[in-house]
């Protein structure tokens, strides 16, 4: 029998994997499931976007290989981007590397600067992904708890009572996911300083920005970040181009040249017309931006009647596509809450401890369902 590698006992298939597994199950039992769990946006992206994209497939050099930096119109399009919306000044040729969604930056990222026995610092509520992929590199997650007394902001203090000398890499996502809890300068300018200090690469994590928040942040924009910083991000909330798989990682030359000698051993560069694609959707205007967020508050107004309905509380002024909710007893297991629900009203909810054990009492809702889904949903209750 041939056996797997030892790096897979370190690991458990993603929870929304087989989780979505069971919901399908029941759909095609018949059952009528509406799917709060998943935030992958089911509105369309803008025409302009397929138009151009169309448009590209019949260009000579389409169907071609294409650079694994992507095209220089697409690197200028990010750089435009960052400098109207963060205010980031970027090189397009050295600080920009586009990548096939920010999922594989993070994995592209952790081979390019962890060893085995490296430690990385890891949110907790946070996404699983940091974790299982840390484990995957044989690296250790040491994990920095976040609370809703402090905003789910990072505590540096406590941090730093624990062992930091193995610590490479500390993961942050802000606006905060799954809370939707935002940064503040102040927070970020701690960060860097705390990286600083003890020769740490922070990765902010950062596909929200646009989503229900009028603060959009960019950790790069901080003095000094650049020097210990990277930035994830995506157009896959923004633009709702999730299947597109499209994003890209910012930072300094020497971070970003690190992470091609991976990338370009893993993948032989991004579809050309999804690149001509994503630069119709980097040069959109505010419009788009006030039109989609007119959608999500409507439908997260209605969530919030779904929380109340079902006893939970919730916190407003958060961003993102999520509603972070908290269960009506601290006892209560939040996985045995949705299961609960998932028989009885044939709704599927996400279980706060999805994200982290801090994650225990919380469910979480989705903004990616329609109004009409929504207020059946309520109707159930």
């Amino acid at each position: 029998m041939i056996e797997t590698a030892k790096r897979l006992n370190t690991v458990e298939e993603y929870y929304f994997s087989q989780k979505l597994r069971q919901v399908r199950q029941m759909l095609n039992a018949g059952m009528p499931i509406i799917n709060l769990g998943v935030g992958s946006p089911d509105l369309s992206p803008p025409k302009e976007v397929i138009t151009a994209m169309q448009q590209a497939l019949f260009d000579e050099q389409a169907h071609q290989y294409q650079s694994y930096q992507g095209i220089p119109e697409l690197r200028a399009a990010m750089a435009d981007f960052y400098q109207n919306h963060f205010q980031v000044l970027l090189e397009p040729n050295s600080e920009i590397l586009p990548l096939m969604g920010s999922k594989e930056g993070i994995m592209h990222i952790s081979m390019a600067f962890l060893n085995e026995g490296d430690s990385v610092l890891i949110p907790n509520p946070g996404y699983p992904t940091y974790a299982s992929v840390t484990k995957l590199v044989g690296a250790t997650p040491l994990y920095y708890d976040l609370h809703q007394k402090q905003n789910w902001l990072p505590n540096l203090k406590e941090i730093e009572k624990q062992d930091l000398s193995r610590v490479k890499l500390m993961w942050l996502s802000y606006p905060h996911m799954p809370t939707g809890a935002l940064a503040t300068i102040e927070i970020f300018e701690e960060l860097i300083d705390f990286a600083e200090k003890h020769n740490i690469l922070l990765v902010n994590d950062n596909p929200y920005g646009f989503i229900l928040n009028e603060k959009k942040r960019s950790l790069l924009s901080m003095p000094g970040a650049k020097e210990v910083a990277l930035e994830l991000n995506s157009l896959s909330k923004t633009f709702n181009m999730s299947g597109w798989r499209i994003g890209m990682v910012l930072g300094k030359s020497t971070f970003l040249d690190a992470i091609l000698k991976v990338k370009s051993n893993m993948d032989s560069g991004m579809f050309y017309p999804l690149q001509k694609g994503a630069i119709a959707a980097l040069k959109l205007n505010e419009e788009w931006f006030a039109s989609q967020n007119e959608i999500y508050k409507r439908r997260r107004d209605l969530i919030y009647n779904l929380v109340t309905l079902m006893g939970c509380t919730y916190e407003k002024h958060k961003s993102g596509l999520f509603v972070w909710a908290k269960l009506p007893s601290s006892n209560q297991s939040a996985e045995v809450f949705i299961e609960k629900i998932l028989i009885e009203k044939n709704i599927f909810i996400s279980p706060g401890t999805v994200f982290g054990s801090r994650g225990e009492g919380y469910i979480r809702f989705s903004l990616c369902v329609s109004e009409e889904k929504i207020k059946e949903a309520i109707s159930r209750f």
